[in-house]
């Protein structure tokens, strides 16, 4: 019962709608979707653990930038959310995905060095060396 709740919780939220409609084409870092919803990291990364705490996304780290997709391994859980997602109007999450692909279009493609205090713009190709850099 417990399980059912926390999912039926996380799908009650608009951003947390917003975001699973994101996640839909793929997965994205989480620089990504901070662009996309044009909200603060700490915002976006609550509504993240809420759909991860769920069971409805997954993540992994790629040196220092988490990404996420869709947990597609349960297959009530893949179920709903493709049903949800399928009734989520497009013209909600219009302005997310202009948002998102004017982002990945400026994101560069090669290494990176963000310096510290431009930290809204990720890259998740820089190496070891360059990471070490800033520390």
């Amino acid at each position: 019962m417990q399980e059912l709740l926390s999912i039926f919780k996380a799908l009650s939220d608009e951003t947390r709608l917003r975001i699973l409609k994101l996640l839909e084409h793929g997965e994205l870092c989480v620089c990504d979707i901070v662009s996309a919803l044009d909200m603060i990291q700490p915002k976006v990364s609550f509504h993240l653990g809420v759909l991860k705490d769920a069971g409805l996304i997954k993540d992994r780290k790629q040196g220092k930038w988490i990404h996420y997709r869709i947990d597609d391994s349960d297959m009530f859980k893949r179920f709903l959310v493709l049903s949800v997602l399928e009734k989520v109007s497009e013209s909600g999450v219009t302005e997310d995905k202009k948002r998102l692909n004017k982002f990945l279009k400026n994101k560069s493609t090669k290494a990176e060095i963000v310096p510290i205090k431009n930290k809204s713009r990720c890259s998740g190709s820089m190496t070891r060396r360059e990471v070490r850099h800033y520390d």
